[in-house]
């Protein structure tokens, strides 16, 4: 699935973020002590974000494609500025809370089927 943010306050510019780009933001814990306590975005939010992806995969011993498809599908994007980040960690916080309602759904479901057949 392919999620599309807003890039820019008027709307003009987007980025497509896959599935795959939120699990990666979620296996490496990307987001975690990100934004400062003012829970402002700005430029040097990103940068920071850059720099932190820049030593994950330097540091990284195995393959790391799955940093590399980030930086080049959302982070490097050429229309990624602050404002993007800021609907990137939006979608994120979204994204993270649907799986687990759905699950909970589909568990729900399977339960209900089992006992009619009993």
């Amino acid at each position: 699935m392919t999620y599309t943010i807003q890039a820019n306050p008027k709307g003009t510019r987007t980025i497509d973020v896959s599935e795959e780009n939120l699990e990666t933001i979620e296996k490496y814990s990307l987001f975690q002590h990100l934004i400062d306590s003012n829970g402002i975005v700005d430029e040097s939010v990103l940068d920071k974000l850059k720099l932190n992806v820049r030593s994950l995969i330097a540091a990284q011993e195995d393959d790391c494609k799955d940093l590399l498809d980030l930086c080049i599908d959302v982070i490097y994007h050429s229309n990624m500025k602050a404002f993007g980040l800021q609907q990137l960690v939006l979608l994120y916080l979204k994204w993270i809370n649907t799986p687990d309602d759905e699950e909970a759904e589909d568990g729900n479901d399977e339960d209900d089927t089992q006992e009619e057949g009993r």
